[in-house]
């Protein structure tokens, strides 16, 4: 009889959990063990008035660190891989565990406010018509990051990013449309795509579409999923009143093959949306555009 009753408290706690859980939080690490413990600590102390759950997959794990942060974060679901499967499909694998009410693509190389996840809770909770939202994100030496707020890639946008003409011209909607240069970065926006970096939506609409395109390795899958969830009938929010850090390309620069990924995720990116980029011959002339941009950082990288 007590043994029977105690494993009904445990079904009863299982299901208390899996029922009053707001937030999923899932953080996918590939060799950025100290950004990580950084991101754990400030994700902890901004969950102090929230129920939820983190879950860090972690792709190509190194045992003795990971269990070292196991051990200061006795909290944290673990997924430990012994390769890098990719951002995407890494994603992927701690969605199908996620149980709560909203769930968070955080990535390991970021520090948040105490107040962000919260408010941004508050935010999805009273805008129903919102699928997901993105917050503004700063680089470590303070300096804002426009891909936090971006357009969906169109021919002339691409070009203009290509050639750096976006970059000499940042606050035109002209020139820079692709990071909508002209939209005030502290204010809130309503905008075709957001960050994988930081990106906060409800759990069911993000089963529901299936998460991250696993065709994408690594970049290029968080402009396709903010592009999926408009087809759903959804808006994708920014929110540059709630402010992150992000030490951009910390996970990257472990990875040798890091552009040949990004450039990769580019022509995927630019195949699976032809219908934006004017037809065969306005594909053609981008993917020319991105191989030569591709051939040039790799020339630039080797002598350097």
């Amino acid at each position: 009889m007590f043994k029977h009753g105690a494993k009904v408290t445990q079904i009863l706690h299982l299901w208390n959990n899996i029922v009053t859980t707001e937030l999923s939080i899932i953080i996918v690490n590939y060799r950025v063990y100290p950004y990580l413990d950084t991101c754990l600590q400030a994700v902890s102390t901004a969950l102090s008035t929230l129920k939820a759950e983190i879950i860090v997959v972690d792709n190509d794990t190194d045992e003795a660190k990971q269990t070292i942060l196991a051990t200061s974060f006795p909290l944290v679901q673990w997924i430990c891989l012994n390769q890098n499967i990719g951002f995407a499909r890494a994603n992927n694998l701690a969605l199908k565990k996620a149980g709560g009410k909203y769930v968070l693509f955080l990535n390991p190389d970021t520090s948040i406010q105490p107040n962000v996840l919260k408010e941004a809770i508050q935010y999805l909770t009273s805008n129903s018509k919102v699928g997901a939202i993105g917050v503004q994100m700063i680089d470590g030496k303070g300096r804002f990051l426009p891909e936090s707020k971006r357009d969906q890639p169109g021919l002339l946008g691409a070009i203009f990013k290509l050639t750096g003409l976006a970059a000499l011209f940042p606050h035109t909607a002209f020139f820079n449309s692709y990071a909508l240069g002209h939209l005030d970065q502290h204010q809130i926006h309503t905008i075709p795509v957001l960050a994988g970096a930081f990106m906060m939506m409800p759990t069911a609409l993000a089963k529901k579409i299936g998460g991250f395109d696993e065709s994408f390795f690594m970049y290029g899958e968080d402009i396709d999923l903010s592009l999926r969830i408009l087809q759903q009938g959804f808006e994708n929010h920014y929110l540059g009143n709630l402010t992150i850090t992000h030490y951009k390309g910390a996970s990257s620069k472990q990875d040798p093959a890091y552009l040949a990924h990004f450039y990769g995720s580019m022509i995927i990116f630019v195949e699976k949306y032809h219908h934006l980029y004017g037809g065969l011959m306005g594909v053609w002339c981008l993917k020319m555009g991105i191989r030569f941009t591709a051939w040039m950082a790799y020339f630039k990288k080797k002598i350097q």
